[in-house]
This record gives C-alpha cells, structure tokens and sequence, in this order.
C-alpha cells in the first residue's frame, strides 16, 4: 500500500513514484478539520463544489497505468460532497475510455439530522451545543467497514467524504484479509499502519527531529509504502531513489502524532493501545511495526461540527532599529486604543480577542527565549469581533498610525489583508444510529460495540544516579508535534532505551507548563509507551481556539515539539 497524500493541497508528486511500485493499493487522505470547513464554505457558494478538484485532476493523468496494473484507489477526496466528487471521477474514467468501477460511501454528513442529536456539549472545553443557525458543517467520522464492502462489491476507486484519516488503509486491509468486526487486536494494527502512511513523507523523513540528515535529499523525498501481512504486522518503506529516510525515528514520530492517550485511541472501528507497539529497524529505509493492541469498539462516533463566529483580521509589519520589540509593542497598544476608542463612539462591543506576535523575539519560547533585544522583527497583530467592519477598522487605524510611529516601522508591500469570516471547531461524540451510512446507495449498519481491558504500563522508575551533565532533549530524543482542535501534542521518543527514566523523570507536569505558561491555558496530560521507549504529552486550550478560529501563526502547534527540543535534561556523562 501507498500512502500518497497527507492534505489537501499537497504535491502530486507521489502519484507517479508509488505507481512505479505496483502497489495493490494507493491510499490518499485530504481531509482536516479546517478542511472540511473551506469546502463547506465552497459548497454553500457553488453546490457542485465542495470536495477536493485536485484529486480527480491527478487522477485522470494516471489512470492509463491504474487500470493497467490493477492498483485500486481509495481516498476521503469527497470532502463535504463525496457524490461529486465520485461523479467527476466517473466521468474522466469514461474520457479515458476505461473501465473501472467507481464507488462512494456516504451519510458522513449529518446536517439534517441536528434534530436527532441530543443536548451534547463539546468533548473537549464543555461548550454548549451550538446555535443550529449558526452551523455550517456536521460530520460524523466513519469508519473503514463500509469502504471493504465498497470492495467486496468490486469497487476499483472508492471515494469517501469524512472518515478518520486511517480508515482508507484499514478498509482495504479488511477486505484483503477478512478482518471481522471482533479481531480487536488486527483491527488496531491495520489502524496504526494507516495511521503511519496517512500523512505521507511524515513518515519517511518530512518534519523529523534529524532534519539534517536528510536536508540534501528532501526535494525528492520518497512517499510511505505499506507492505502488510494477514496479522497486521507491517513493514515501512519507500520506493527505490527517493530522498528522505525511514528509521526508528520516523516512524516513532508518526505514530505519536496528534493522538491523545496512547493507550485508548478511540477510533470508529476499534479502540486503539499503541503503548506496547515494538518499532525495529531490519535495514537501510526497512523498519518492522507490530504490537498494537484493540480495546473495545465505541458505541459512538466524533463529529466534527463547523461554526460561524464572527470575523478575524491579521496584518504584519516590520521594525527595524534599536529597541525594535519594545516600538512594536508601543504599535500595538496604540493602535488597538484608537481601535477601541472608535468602537465605543459607534456603540460597538469590543473586540473579543487581539493578540499581537512579534517573530524574532523568542516569542513562542516565552520565558525561556535567548533572544533579548533584536535589531529587527517581524509583528503581526491579530483581532477577532462579530463584526467584519470593526475587524476593518483596526487595519484603518494601524495604516493610519504610520506617520505617528517610533522610527523603523516598514509596512508590508502588497494588496492589504481582508477580513476573514472565522470558522469554529465543535467535535462530540454521537450515537452511531444518527449517521445513515451506505455504499452506493446501500444501507450499512455498523458493529455492535464491545469493550476490553488492559493494564496500563508501568512508568519508568526513577533513574539511578541521578544526571550530571546537562543536554538539550533533542540530543536524547526525537520530537513530533500537532494539534487536535485546541489541543497540542507532543511526541518525545528516546534515541536510546537508557536515555527514556530520565527524559520522564525531568518532563514532569509542572516543568511542561513551565514552558509553555504563555501559550497553554489548560490540563497537560503525559502517558508512557514502553514498547517504543517514549510518551506523549497532550495540552489543552493550548492553541488559542485552534485552526481558523485561532489568532496564532502556529495555530496548530507544529512548532511545539521544537520548543521543548532546546529544554536541558540532566543524565550521567557516561550514558553520552
């Protein structure tokens, strides 16, 4: 299996070189929370939109090969519109003059069923259950069931809109090797290998902590290959002369990232425990997974609701000069005065968030920053309000500030920004009967839920002497980072074994909101994974709102992983 794509928008490039592997399959995911957002805003202004155009564009170039040599496609290229999609997909299938079946799975999108879904409140921060006006998109995430029996049925190209990110893997992987809905154990390995290849080159080298060693080759970075057998253990690959590297590292780093309890991964077919999964090396761009573990199957599936709220505006500047940080906050403050002083004479509330970040500074380091007084910074101020006009007013008063500024203030060249209608994340749980799912038109009833237990992993003891010499973590570790609506994950993956009692001993709870005081408002959770000698650390309300309703650069966390890279962790000189 090919893992060929990660997002919406990503290079094509992974088209061509995975074909060239003759995989049994190509598995594509497109879809994010931000993106099932943008397509719902497309699809309310063009109703024949609303899925990913890119995907049936790459497709009709390669189905000559496809069909030659029997590759299937599966990919959540559907968005908020999958029937759309499939159809697009049909009609450059019939342009090519080709014979492949296309099939769709549908009833992701619950809309016209709010009615059914009682009082819930968000399963993250507790909000009540939106105004339905106020509502654009519902989805439930499905799961990979109904895309086996879109094979079954002889499906070559299956299309679906919302499913969680490792269900294009494990639908196949199910139909190949008639996984059935209680092999708890199967079904959380053939998770974990979407899980690996559902980002693509994350995997083979994108993103790793030891970006040097792969610097040179990153241009032609390799696409994740999947070779699975029957129990769901896997071997992780990449085609032949392509840049990047599969190791231990890599592929650790995937596996912990953006989940939250590593031990109770909830998916809709299987509940995962990655904590005992075993990650060797076999060789050059070779590495074996095994040891995932199932705990039940839910009685419920996440939906993933999308919420008008209001209007966001951003708008960068330069200052350059001595005191350049302390003249961009002296910019901030007064514009943002003047901003509100208008407001309150139009009788308009005031802005419900502002925020301003200043990159050379530091900034995302807080207290722990190196940098003091820099000669030259990049700041952005950012406002969001319910009224477009009001988010318009602080670019007004910013541009209007220009002649009045501390010396050194470069506006930024080019067509000013617009204010950007903000779309908030709502995820809860709902019970699986409210999502009407089928397969070309045939109905699918999910499995019946189930439940099994497991201890959890003893955490590593303290370590014994304690450390004397002092090193960053990313010296003992790897790191991957991302986000989870408004929560952030961090994965850290000792390099050594020896290296893992003192990497828990010192990242205790207290230390991590230490570090991240100026960004992380919420609880900050930390589980232990004794299989691949590492833990994961889950922070909520750490992104301000997170995705299109945050006023960050970094509104989902990517850059958290290396913040706490450079953090000193004592270990005895003779492990080094």
């Amino acid at each position: 299996m090919g893992g060929a794509s990660g997002y919406w928008g990503e290079s094509d490039m992974a088209w061509a070189q995975l074909l060239a592997a003759a995989p049994d399959y190509l598995v594509f995911d497109y879809l994010a929370e931000i993106t099932m957002s943008l397509m719902a805003t497309m699809r309310a202004r063009n109703p024949d939109t609303g899925y990913a155009p890119d995907f049936v564009t790459a497709l009709a170039q390669h189905l000559p090969v496809i069909a030659s040599q029997g590759t299937k496609i599966i990919a959540n290229a559907g968005g908020v519109n999958p029937e759309g999609c499939a159809t697009a997909v049909r009609k450059v299938v019939a342009a090519a003059g080709l014979d492949l079946t296309v099939s769709v799975v549908t009833g992701d999108d619950i809309m016209d069923r709010l009615d059914r879904i009682s009082i819930v409140s968000e399963m993250f921060s507790g909000e009540a259950f939106p105004d339905p006006e106020a509502i654009i998109s519902a989805n439930a995430y499905l799961g990979a069931f109904p895309i086996a029996r879109a094979l079954a049925g002889g499906a070559d190209i299956v299309i679906t809109g919302r499913c969680v990110d490792s269900a294009v893997t494990l639908g196949a992987l199910i139909h190949e090797f008639n996984w059935q809905p209680d092999d708890l154990d199967k079904l959380a390995q053939g998770s974990l290998v979407g899980h690996l290849i559902e980002c693509g080159p994350q995997v083979t080298g994108g993103n790793f902590t030891d970006w040097q060693t792969v610097a040179d080759s990153l241009v032609d970075i390799g696409y994740p290959i999947a070779e699975v057998d029957a129990d769901g253990s896997c071997l992780i690959t990449k085609p032949d002369n392509t840049g990047g590297v599969v190791n231990r590292g890599t592929v650790a780093e995937q596996m912990l990232y953006e989940i939250g309890d590593p031990e109770t991964y909830a998916l809709p077919d299987v509940i995962c425990d990655f904590s005992h999964v075993d990650i060797m090396e076999l060789g050059p761009d070779r590495v074996r997974v095994m040891g995932a573990r199932g705990r039940g199957v839910p009685e419920q599936y996440k939906a993933s609701l999308t919420v008008a709220d209001g209007h966001r505006l951003s708008a960068l500047f330069f200052m350059i000069g001595p005191d350049a940080a302390q003249k961009a906050e002296l910019v901030y403050e007064a514009v943002l005065a003047r901003a509100r002083r208008t407001l309150r004479a139009r009788n308009m509330p005031d802005y419900t968030a502002a925020e301003l970040e200043m990159t050379g500074t530091d900034f995302y380091y807080g207290a722990f920053g190196t940098t003091r007084d820099p000669l030259e910074i990049a700041f952005r101020i950012s406002v969001r309000h319910e009224d477009a006009a009001a988010c318009a007013l602080l670019l007004k008063e910013a541009s209007g500030f220009g002649l009045a500024t501390p010396p050194g203030l470069v506006l930024f060249s080019g067509a000013r920004p617009k204010p950007q209608a903000v779309v908030r994340l709502f995820s809860a749980m709902i019970d699986k009967s409210i999502a009407d799912v089928q397969v070309d038109g045939l109905s699918y009833r999910p499995a019946p839920s189930a439940a099994a237990t497991a201890p959890s992993p003893e955490i590593p003891s303290e370590p014994n002497p304690q450390g004397d010499t002092a090193v960053n973590l990313a010296t003992l570790a790897w790191l991957r980072s991302g986000d989870k609506g408004d929560k952030s994950n961090i994965g850290v993956i000792a390099r050594k074994s020896e290296f893992m009692p003192y990497i828990w001993a010192a990242l205790t709870e207290p230390i991590i909101r230490a570090r991240f005081a100026h960004l992380v408002e919420g609880d900050i959770e930390r589980w232990y994974l004794p299989g691949s000698q590492s833990m994961n650390i889950l922070m909520d309300r750490a992104l301000g709102g997170g995705g299109m309703a945050s006023l960050r650069n970094d509104a989902q966390g990517k850059s958290f992983g290396q913040i706490l890279a450079v953090m000193p962790i004592l270990i005895p000189k003779s492990l080094l």
